[in-house]
């Protein structure tokens, strides 16, 4: 017999997909998902990033580790991986564990052009394909809209080639959301990629319901604001409804914060330690934040 908690628990679970439409059904894992409006594609809310975390020496003690960070990952049902060619060798790293794992047909790879001319991004596309050790990626994105004009009509090309499935842009300061919401207006997009946090809610005030109104899926970097999030709470107690939200870390919190809004397909954050990454990925799980919570949190990191 279910307990009179878990009857309730349940039924909350139940009323907040009914009210919620773009909520979608768990990975095996239990992780939510989210579908990419270009095609339907369901993606989990929880995803990783490389920068700084992977960028280590093969065979080295760290590059061990990460083995079980990414053993992790995709145990728990983790799928999007984001990296570059300018993360000081973390997409050849990453392609290298996903070869020695076997997991590449598991992974959604995102991955970016940060080139100032066409045929700099040729050969640094060549260069991205050898060091992941594929053939294709699912999303290319131009990196910090550098010389999208050019990259953006290459990307697109490359997706014709069927060498990769999904074109993007991204960011990373709220000075960039501006022209990222104009681009985002005028330019077929299937994803964005930029920065929303507890203490940086910028792109919700326009750019995150722009991409709901066009279509686009969105990635949120930045999620802990690198680190520094932690610096600020530091020593301090976990809100008293954390409990009741599934929330059992600063971290956690963090990351369901992003995510809750309906907007954000996917959240990145990176990390080499595996007990780092079992934690964020319980972040992906029901419920989420009420927007009194999420105003909450607005208030508390101002």
């Amino acid at each position: 017999m279910y307990r009179r908690r878990e009857v309730l628990r349940a039924g909350a679970v139940l009323g907040l997909a009914a009210a919620a439409p773009w909520l979608h059904a768990a990975t095996p894992g239990g992780l939510l998902t989210r579908k990419i409006p270009a095609t339907g594609e369901a993606l989990p809310v929880i995803g990783a990033g490389t920068s700084g975390s992977f960028e280590v020496e093969p065979g080295s003690a760290d590059y061990q580790q990460l083995k079980a960070v990414l053993k992790a990952f995709f145990d728990g049902g983790g799928k999007v991986i984001d990296t570059s060619p300018n993360y000081g060798g973390a997409d050849s790293i990453l392609g290298q564990l996903l070869e020695e794992g076997g997991w590449h047909r598991q992974c959604f790879i995102a991955t970016k052009i940060a080139a100032n001319s066409r045929s700099e991004a040729e050969a640094q596309w060549a260069g991205s394909l050898k060091s992941l050790r594929t053939d294709k990626v699912e999303l290319l994105q131009i990196h910090n809209l550098r010389d999208w004009q050019t990259q953006l009509p290459y990307a697109r090309e490359l997706k014709q080639q069927g060498k990769t499935r999904y074109v993007g842009i991204t960011h990373y300061l709220n000075s960039g959301h501006e022209e990222v919401a104009s681009i985002v207006r005028s330019q077929p997009l299937d994803f964005i990629q930029i920065n929303y946090s507890v203490n940086a809610p910028h792109a919700a005030r326009e750019l995150l319901p722009l991409c709901q109104d066009k279509g686009v899926a969105v990635l949120v970097n930045r999620a802990f604001d690198d680190g520094r999030l932690f610096g600020r709470v530091k020593d301090q107690p976990l809100p008293a409804w954390a409990a009741e939200a599934g929330i059992g870390s600063w971290a956690q919190l963090f990351l369901k914060f992003a995510i809750s809004h309906p907007a954000v397909t996917t959240v990145i954050p990176a990390t080499g330690r595996p007990d780092r990454q079992l934690d964020q990925l319980k972040a992906g799980h029901e419920p989420l934040l009420s927007q009194a919570q999420q105003q909450a949190l607005i208030q508390q990191f101002a």
